[in-house]
Order: C-alpha cells, then structure tokens, then sequence
C-alpha cells in the first residue's frame, strides 16, 4: 500500500496532497442490570485523501484500495477544491512549517486485549454487573467496554511517510441506587492507550466496581450543598475537564479566528503565575490522547498554552499556523479514514506545583474538596458549568460532610487567576472520554489537585 500511495502522490498536480490509509478494528459491549445490550465488533477501513488546489481545500474518501480506485478518489478531491476555488473569497495562501516525517510508531501496549475474546469481555462485564447489584441499596448497575485497535499509513507532498499502531481501550462500572425516588450514581471509569494489564495498573476491575458501588452507597445518604462561591480544592480529573473544555477550545486556531475570548490575548497574562497548561500528543505513552504524528503529518511536540500565567501559544493546524506565525505541533487530526483532519487537543493539562496535596486541605479554612467529573458545557467565552459527583465540605482544614448534586462554574481564565496552590501530584483522568467537536476524538486531561475560587451549586434542602 505503502508503494501505492508514494506513486499517486507523485502523479498528483495539487499544491498539497495527503493520503492517509487507516484501518480500525473495535469492540463496544455493554451490559445493563444483567443483560447484554450490545456486543458490536467491526473492522472496516479505506483512504482520506486532502488536496490543495488554487488556495481551496478538497477532501474525498475511499473504502476502495485499488490504486485506481485511489486515483480516482484524488481527481474527485481536486474536483471539489477547484469548485470551491472559484467560491471562496478568502483562499489559502500558505502552509505553515512542515518537516518531513519518516518512521513507524507504535503504541506501548503490556497485554494486548486482542488477547482476549469476546466471550472473556462479556463475562468478565456480566460477573461484575451481578457483584455490584448484589450490594445493599444497589437497584442497578451499567457496565461497558470499549477498544480500538489502528493502524494509519500517511503520506504527502512534503515528503512524509509514516506508519503508526495504535490500541486504544476504556472501561465503566456505574452503580445507581435510589431512595424515595431519588436516584443517585456512582461511577469509576477509566482509558489509557494501551493493553490489559495498563488499563488495571492501578485498579483491577473488580475494585473499580466496588469504588463505583461505595460512592453510590454514600451518596444516597448526603445532603445537597447550599450554592455560592467558595474555595475549592479540585481533584486531576476536574482539573483536566477545566483544561480541556473551558480554556483548551478557546486556544485552537480555528476557534481563535472565529473569535473566541483567547483572540489576541498572546503574552498577555491570564492565569495565576503557578500555571502552565500544557497540550502534548506524547506526554505519556498511556494517556488516551496519544498523538505521536498528527493526520497532517506533523509531529506531536509540547505546547505550552500558558506558561507560568502567561497565554504563550495557540494550537494550529498547517493553515492557520501560516496565517498566524504559529509553529504547527502536531494538533491536526481525523477520527475515521472518512473525515478530514481538524484541529483538535491530544492530552491537555496543568504541570504540578509544590504544594503537598494533605496541605492544600489543612491551610483550606473553609471551602470544598470536589472529585468526579459529571457532564457538562462550556463557551467560547470560557464559561463554564460541569457536575460533580462528590463534594467534601471542608472545616477547618478537615474534609467532614460529603455531599451530593454539586456543581462548579465559572469563567475558565479568571478561575485559573485565583489559584493560590498547585499540588505536586500529578494524574491523566479524562481517558474514558471522548471529545465531540465536529467528529469525535480520543483525549485525555489531567493535572495535579489545586486550589482556586469558583461557583459551586446545589439547592436548599427540605
């Protein structure tokens, strides 16, 4: 294929063309109160293919791999862009800075989960689904398995050739309970890039269950938080959803011309001084949003969004790393063979301070230690509202009261002026996520615990 692809990019009259060969084989099951819901399992696979024409994009695809289905496949691209061309009011004028990538990268995978079948997956799912509702006060109970297996081939006009392996696998439990018609959930979730015995590192599946069971137990029994803004102690999970969702977006290039609150913010300060925030396809061979090369050909390096409060940097693609004199680092990437590359974040987050995670607690007078991330929204303005799923009162620099239905808001850059202490742990914890602009994308986010001013919600008991 490899051959096939060199040889039409050859052949192509384009400015710029890219041919990218991806397969994917995936695996979903998911079991409900001991029912399998969904066992799927699909292989399929074909060529994106972008070309640049006249300063107009077009982009076609192909499950089709003949070479002449391929060529095919390139003249109907160069079609559309030289329709497009005749359109488009403001056409591209330059690619950004690529230098040509040759190698084959391969995910760091302890335990392939190809290893293990179906039936192994089910079973296991099943066995856990039952021992999570044969607990007291457990009504119901969700367990699900996700897995990606890719292999990409890309090539360009720049000289690119790259091959890259990648497995990808996430895991939930969920526990719900109810009392007097008031549900509640506890959840444990987890994704990595990787194999089986990475993905249980830290738990196996077993105490992830009863992690999800415990917290669904206590929260039936906690009261709801009076709302206000308060002091907060977040944990990495928080920390990574904030990173991602409220200032992350803001920072991609294509947003930034639309106008998001980030435009022409560069070297102005925007955070507290303890904060450098940081996107990296490799910052560790087993966050989820392993990136080693992106879909444009670009290798992944470190962005340093903001440095030590400082907004430093934006994250491009090739184009608007032209427009606005950005180096591109890796930030331009597809779900499938059939989409074409945008800018997306890989793995974003907050370096860790000096801070020992016990002090920020025993200095906090008064305030609120939040964990678990539950759904929620973000703008282009860096607002902000995420759900909770506990929050710890804190009195007197001791977690006392748990609490339940929290939520935390704010606007994203004045939260991170607020904060007053970073902890010098560290953690991925948005693996088992997906982000959805436009198309879906494998992401991770983390940071260490810190502490900061925002909104917190709930409602007046009784």
């Amino acid at each position: 294929m490899k051959d096939i692809l060199l040889r039409l990019v050859e052949k192509s009259d384009s400015d710029y063309v890219e041919l990218r060969y991806h397969t994917r084989d995936q695996k979903r099951i998911e079991v409900v109160k001991g029912d399998t819901e969904e066992v799927h399992s699909s292989t399929y696979g074909g060529v994106g293919i972008r070309v640049l024409v006249d300063g107009a994009w077009g982009f076609s695809s192909t499950s089709r791999t003949r070479e002449e289905d391929i060529l095919k496949t390139i003249k109907s691209a160069e079609c559309a862009a030289r329709f497009s061309a005749k359109c488009k009011k403001e056409k591209v004028e330059g690619l950004g800075e690529m230098i040509p990538v040759d190698g084959t990268f391969k995910a760091r995978v302890n335990d392939s989960v190809t290893k293990y079948s179906i039936e192994d997956k089910v079973n296991l799912l099943t066995r856990l689904d039952k021992d999570m509702r044969g607990y007291a006060e457990i009504n119901s109970a969700k367990c699900m398995w996700n897995e990606i297996q890719d292999d990409k081939l890309l090539v360009n006009s720049f000289g690119t050739e790259v091959s890259i392996h990648d497995e990808k696998v996430e895991f939930h439990a969920i526990a719900y309970a109810d009392s007097n018609g008031e549900k509640v959930a506890g959840s444990e979730s987890r994704g990595i890039t990787g194999g089986w015995k990475d993905l249980f590192a830290k738990d196996t599946a077993d105490e992830m269950a009863q992690k999800a069971v415990k917290t669904a137990q206590q929260l039936l029994k906690a009261k709801h938080p009076r709302g206000g803004t308060a002091t907060v102690v977040l944990n990495p999970e928080l920390v990574g959803l904030i990173s991602h969702e409220a200032i992350g977006h803001t920072v991609e290039a294509d947003f930034v011309q639309s106008g998001s609150i980030a435009q022409g913010k560069i070297n102005e300060k925007v955070a507290s001084e303890l904060v450098t925030l940081v996107d990296h396809g490799t910052a560790s061979p087993h966050a989820a949003g392993w990136v080693p090369v992106d879909d444009e050909g670009t290798l992944s390096q470190r962005t340093e969004i903001i440095k030590k409060g400082v907004l430093n940097d934006y994250l491009c693609n090739i184009e608007t790393s032209s427009v606005l004199g950005i180096k591109p680092r890796g930030n331009a990437r597809a779900y499938e063979y059939s989409d074409p590359p945008i800018i997306r974040m890989t793995n974003t987050f907050i370096e860790p301070g000096d801070y020992d995670v016990d002090e920020l607690i025993e200095e906090t007078r008064e305030g609120f230690y939040l964990e678990g991330a539950k759904g929620g929204q973000a703008d282009a303005n860096a607002e902000f509202m995420f759900g909770v799923q506990k929050a710890w009162r804190i009195e007197d620099g001791e977690l006392t009261e748990l609490l339940r239905g929290a939520s935390i808001s704010g606007s994203g850059f004045e939260v991170l002026k607020s904060i007053d202490a970073v902890a010098d742990n560290f953690e991925f914890k948005m693996g088992a996520g997906y982000c959805g602009k436009f198309q879906r994308a494998k992401v991770d986010g983390g940071g260490p615990n810190l502490r900061c001013t925002a909104t917190v919600g709930g409602k007046q008991e009784g």
